[in-house]
């Protein structure tokens, strides 16, 4: 390896080009995908209440996923658990879209088709996580980090507007055939990732075991669980409760289209956030970044009072900067603390916490609009975001972890 990494830009490394490439491949088919799948419902006469069966089948099968996806990533090769779950979701979306085609689908066989793609998603996520440390030195991971950051970022928002353009120009299943492409394509790039391999979980069969094992080193660690709970609640607040509220608002007032630029706005904050954290490296950064986030509470409470959009949009790209920063630090913190063996066990719990809360604010949002009105749910839900991050803060783990001090290094790919 070049005895000079901080020199050495992480493109350089060919096992992190092949994680990257493959990465933003399924984030652009994944963009597509949910414009494609809702029009193809439509198409065959589906109901509404149909679409959210389709669209909760594939929820609800990620979300059960996950922890078995943190012990198989943990107990084998992580890029071979992404090679598989690529496989299974390149088939299982190419029978999607060929049954759209072809006018054969039903709502029925999109269900079960998404519950098995969710279901590769959900395996996918902790190994796609856990893997970055191994294809880079420690002194290139924050770098690393944003990058793979930025790409999922901006590939979900050039995926969306693909998808309405290719939805509505050549038909849904084309765009669910890219989709199944995509899948398709990252497959062989995680295939040739070649990396050191990690210590093996020491209780192979007993999935139970490592499960504990996970959830052991997940709840000892106070700067971590800690997190979690606190953006759980932001999780229900920001992306379940405002974005059930918001266009309902949007509709009563500035309209809908301020309300697709206000969103773009957010989006585009989060990819400035992760160009942002190529370069901030505050040494506390992750209590620094836990911080920053409560300012997300600003455009919730800005809803709530019917300030122009404007405004609304410049607090919501703000709120998007934030979290880009944070993210970033999160990742490097989990990945710099955390023993490489574990790893992906504490990114599925994570990632449980974190996906439960969004589906939940959503639910709740409008039984409590209804009841106590939309001002008053929003205002209310400002106020939890405030008091969470408060609340993180006081944890001395959080205020403490210093990023600038790493774990032993692993042994990482040699650049070509």
């Amino acid at each position: 390896m070049n005895t000079d990494n901080k020199k050495v830009r992480v493109f350089h490394f060919t096992p992190f080009r092949h994680l990257f490439f493959a990465r933003l491949l399924t984030v652009l088919g994944n963009g597509i995908a949910p414009i494609a799948l809702a029009f193809a419902v439509l198409d065959i006469g589906g109901s509404v209440s149909d679409l959210g069966i389709v669209v909760a089948s594939r929820s609800i099968f990620n979300v059960a996923f996950l922890l078995i996806g943190g012990v198989l990533a943990d107990r084998y090769s992580r890029s071979r658990v992404l090679v598989s779950s690529s496989v299974i979701a390149a088939v299982s979306q190419a029978i999607v879209a060929w049954s759209v085609l072809d006018g054969s689908a039903t709502v029925m066989s999109l269900a079960l088709l998404g519950a098995l793609n969710g279901a590769a998603a959900g395996i996918a996520l902790p190994a796609s996580s856990a893997l970055v440390p191994q294809t880079v030195p420690a002194q290139n991971l924050r770098e690393a980090n944003a990058l793979i950051q930025l790409g999922i970022y901006s590939g979900t928002v050039i995926g969306a507007s693909l998808g309405g353009i290719l939805t509505s120009s050549f038909g849904p299943g084309w765009g669910l055939a890219i989709d199944a492409m995509g899948f398709a394509v990252s497959a062989p790039l995680y295939l040739f990732i070649r990396v050191t391999s990690i210590t093996a979980c020491p209780s192979p069969g007993n999935i139970l075991q490592d499960l504990k094992e996970g959830w052991k080193e997940f709840a000892s660690r106070a700067w971590v669980w800690s997190i979690v709970v606190q953006f759980t609640i932001i999780n229900a607040a920001f992306s379940g409760v405002v974005m059930v509220l918001g266009p309902v608002i949007a509709d009563a007032s500035f309209g809908r289209t301020h309300w697709g630029i206000i969103v773009a706005a957010q989006s585009v904050g989060l990819i400035a956030g992760s160009f942002l954290a190529l370069r901030w490296r505050p040494r506390r950064d992750l209590f620094i970044g836990v911080m920053l986030v409560a300012l997300c509470a600003v455009p919730i409470f800005m809803l709530s009072q019917l300030v122009s959009a404007s405004w609304l949009i410049a607090a919501f790209f703000i709120a998007g900067v934030t979290f880009g920063l944070f993210g970033v630090s999160w990742s490097h913190s989990l990945q710099t603390h955390i023993p490489q063996e574990k790893l992906a066990r504490v990114y599925a719990y994570d990632a449980v916490g974190s996906f439960v809360a969004i589906p939940f604010g959503e639910l709740v949002a409008g039984p409590l609009a209804i009841a106590y009105g939309s001002s008053h749910v929003l205002l209310v839900s400002a106020m939890a975001v405030v008091i969470a991050t408060l609340g993180a803060s006081l944890v001395p783990a959080i205020r403490q972890l210093d990023n600038s001090s790493q774990v032993k290094p692993h042994k990482a790919a040699n650049p070509s």
